[in-house]
């Protein structure tokens, strides 16, 4: 026991560095290990309670009569508030968003029972045909996951961040097979950032994570795609008008879901019934919203459809999906943007074969999903992966590609919008937008930098005592006088000692508050914090060392805001 307590002890020190790259893909194993087992058992509670709810199987809510579908998003509403209603309001917090804010304000620390009810929540909301999809809640129940395991470990923060990070890659990859879309979606929608060193231990648990769903639950076909290509270079310009169509959607979105978000100040039973009365009157005249829509979009791969029943279906989907989110219907909105990418695809494929004669719906559905997915999230790279990884489809890299980035423009540089998640916080007052000495110092625990060369005295000593304490020739002395710590340089002591005569009994005690010397106040700080936590306490309570400590409160180092800044310009140096 004592060795297995050692070699955990090195473990954590280790991954307190930001290089600790054997360590950190021990966790990436770990994490895809743990996301891919409980997302495995919730696709599979998804699909078995739709195939016994729904007659003709999983996601054909079309089967539904009218007044079914009517009542069967209000019944799911209600589920949901007598749920809410028996649960603690901080558990209430579920989603992409409480992901973000855990990992801005907590170090990425997310609480266990949250991912709970996350889970079950969303099976609720898509068992009752809510218009919201099943990856928002993957990755929070993927993230929170990695998340408690680096919390039942004790890990460092930094490591606590990237585990987070492992555990959003592993939830995408489990949910639908994508793991390099995963791996891209955790860097640039959720981490904010590419790194060499983040890198390696994400992929290997959207890796793990994905054989694990495949041989617990089966591949994921999500669409059965046709082969398609854009065949002559004549219609790209339609391909950059469905990237302007999609923008243009996206930017609708954003402002629809965040004039919404003023009324988060209702009571959640009334904003959920709200949601669930107008899911089911649109669901009445297109039930094709209801629940993620993959039957429809892949419909939409092989065929065409009127025209007047896809202008309809992309307008419910538009108007109703971003109105329920921001209403609080706990489930993901990746799924719906798909959807609405793929029926504007096909309307305005429609539109070119009617005009040209020529068939184009299928390939420009496949486009038009990729498109949105982009635009909507900020995040163009995870969307033209995920939308190769999805229709298996090698001809649509070039369109895709377009189109993705003239949506991308329009939203971000148009509008100038961010993902829809980072806006969803900054309508909370929230901003995740990191500097770089913050990312810098973010990716670092106080342990790879602490000096542990320091005694400890008490404030009273005889200079036998003293005498002894020079000998070990510290760099600091740690004065423990309660209530105050602080630091007391070596030498001043020496001097202090060597200017008593000769003839003073040894015996006599020192008191190490009143002596000629400097005093430095010091601060416990966990070791678990990052440099950017310590860099931030330093500036608030203006110390230029902190006290690095354990759980048990027991002195471990010290960190001073030299050795951060020393750091820092070490890094960029190497940049």
């Amino acid at each position: 026991m004592p060795h297995r307590l050692l070699s955990l002890e090195h473990f954590r020190q280790r991954l307190a560095h930001a290089d600790a790259l054997p360590q950190l893909v021990v966790l990436g194993v770990l994490s895809g290990l743990a996301a891919g087992g409980l997302i495995s058992l919730f696709r599979h509670l998804d699909t078995l309670l739709q195939f016994e709810l729904l007659p003709g199987g999983a996601e054909r809510f079309e089967n539904l009569s009218t007044q079914e579908r009517l009542l069967w998003p209000v019944g799911g509403s209600l589920m949901l508030i007598l749920l809410f209603l028996v649960i603690p309001a901080h558990a209430r917090s579920v989603g992409i968003v409480h992901l973000l804010e855990r990992l801005n304000n907590q170090q990425g620390r997310m609480p266990g029972l949250n991912m709970l009810i996350q889970g079950l929540s969303a099976l609720i909301a898509l068992g009752s045909g809510h218009s919201v999809g099943r990856e928002g809640p993957a990755v929070h129940i993927g993230a929170a996951a990695s998340s408690l395991i680096g919390q039942r470990m004790h890990l460092p923060n930094n490591s606590l961040r990237l585990l987070v990070g492992c555990g959003t890659a592993a939830g995408i990859a489990a949910v639908f097979n994508t793991p390099l879309a995963g791996v891209i979606f955790a860097m640039e929608v959720v981490l904010l950032e590419y790194t060499l060193i983040g890198f390696l231990p994400i992929m290997v648990a959207a890796v793990v994570a994905d054989v694990v769903v495949r041989a617990t639950v089966g591949e994921a076909i999500v669409f059965n795609a046709p082969e398609a290509s854009i065949g002559e270079l004549t219609g790209l310009p339609l391909v950059v008008l469905l990237g302007l169509l999609t923008g243009l959607l996206a930017a609708g979105f954003h402002h629809l879901q965040l004039l919404t978000f003023r009324l988060r100040h209702w009571h959640f039973s009334v904003r959920f019934l709200l949601a669930g009365g107008l899911t089911g009157a649109v669901a009445a005249y297109w039930p094709e919203v209801m629940g993620s829509g993959y039957d429809t979009i892949e419909a939409l791969f092989h065929g065409p459809a009127p025209l007047l029943f896809l202008l309809g279906l992309l307008l419910a989907k538009c108007l109703l999906t971003p109105v329920i989110i921001a209403l609080g219907i706990p489930a993901g909105l990746i799924a719906p943007a798909l959807f609405i990418g793929a029926v504007a695809g096909a309307l305005l494929g429609g539109v070119g074969a009617w005009l040209t004669g020529q068939p184009h719906t299928g390939l420009y559905a496949m486009i038009g999903m990729g498109a949105m997915m982009a635009a909507l999230l900020n995040a163009p790279l995870a969307a033209l992966l995920a939308l190769l990884e999805l229709t298996h489809n090698t001809g649509i890299i070039l369109p895709g590609m377009l189109a993705i980035l003239v949506a991308n423009l329009t939203t971000r540089f148009g509008f100038g919008l961010p993902s829809i998640f980072h806006a969803s916080l900054q309508q909370q007052g929230l901003d995740l937008r990191q500097a770089p000495l913050a990312q810098v110092l973010s990716r670092a625990a106080v342990g790879s930098l602490m000096q542990r060369d320091l005694c400890q005295a008490p404030a009273s000593l005889n200079r036998t005592a003293a005498r002894a304490l020079l000998d070990a020739a510290p760099y600091w002395i740690l004065v423990d006088s309660t209530p105050r710590r602080f630091l007391l340089p070596p030498t001043d002591l020496r001097q202090y000692l060597d200017s008593l005569a000769p003839e003073v009994d040894s015996g006599d005690d020192i008191d190490l508050l009143s002596i000629p010397a400097q005093r430095i106040d010091v601060e416990p700080l966990l070791y678990r914090a990052t440099l950017k936590e310590a860099l931030e306490r330093m500036q608030q309570q203006q110390l230029q060392y902190l006290l690095v400590v354990s759980n048990r409160e027991e002195p471990m180092g010290l960190i001073s805001r030299q050795q951060i800044e020393d750091y820092y310009h070490q890094k960029q140096s190497l940049t």
